[in-house]
């Protein structure tokens, strides 16, 4: 058990973070929609209740979205787009998806390769992007599941104030829908852009997304 804590530590607290912020959310969530619900003069709703409904849903969906494009972007992007100097770039003369030696693939791949390494076709087409298709498919999934919570609570509000309600797909033209991912989608990319440009000058000891201490400010690709 403790050599199973060891080498997988780092995903074990990002899931302990993500659960107890989850939570975080959800209570401080349910305090605050209970305080506006007593200004206006509305019943309180219970914490299950609020948990499950579209004013939880579409504020968790609307993070995890702009989350998940981010890393789609960047997986994307990184394949070709370069930063001098960024342990967060490939070197400089490895722009491309690079040469089946170099991934080891095919006739190149290794005894321990992951099998659908060393077939061709369809297969390892698919397995070579896999983490694309994945990261995408989330992103695509989540920003879906924001559109549909966020249109019913769009609605709530408009019956509130005997509004008639929109479609799903007319609320993919109303403010309230951009408004919501591009508040999210602009911190993700300066946040991106921020550490792909900060990590050139400066460091952190020991981290991986950091060049060594010492390596000069025009290493590139060079982790620490």
């Amino acid at each position: 058990m403790r050599r199973f804590l060891t080498q997988n530590s780092l995903s074990i607290v990002f899931l302990l973070l993500f659960l107890g912020a989850l939570a975080g959310q959800a209570v401080a969530g349910h305090a605050d929609l209970n305080e506006q619900a007593i200004r206006h003069g509305d019943p309180q709703m219970s914490l299950s209740r609020y948990v499950g409904s579209s004013d939880f849903a579409v504020d968790v969906m609307e993070n995890w979205q702009s989350e998940y494009l981010q890393f789609t972007l960047f997986i994307l992007l990184t394949v070709w787009l370069l930063q001098r100097g960024s342990p967060e770039s490939k070197e400089l003369d490895k722009a491309g998806r690079e040469s089946d030696e170099k991934q080891m693939v095919g006739e190149h791949a290794q005894l321990n390769s992951p099998r659908w390494a060393k077939v061709a076709g369809i297969r390892r087409t698919i397995y070579e992007n896999s983490l694309l298709i994945v990261m995408g498919s989330i992103w695509l999934g989540t920003w879906f599941a924001q559109s549909v919570a966020g249109r019913v609570q769009y609605n709530s509000d408009r019956l509130d104030h005997h509004l008639d309600t929109v479609s799903w797909l007319s609320y993919l033209g109303k403010p309230d829908f951009w408004a919501r991912t591009l508040q999210n989608w602009q911190s993700e990319f300066l946040a991106v852009g921020s550490m792909a440009i900060l990590a050139v000058y400066l460091r952190q000891r020991g981290s991986p997304e950091s060049k060594p201490v010492g390596a000069p400010h025009t290493s590139t690709g060079v982790e620490g």
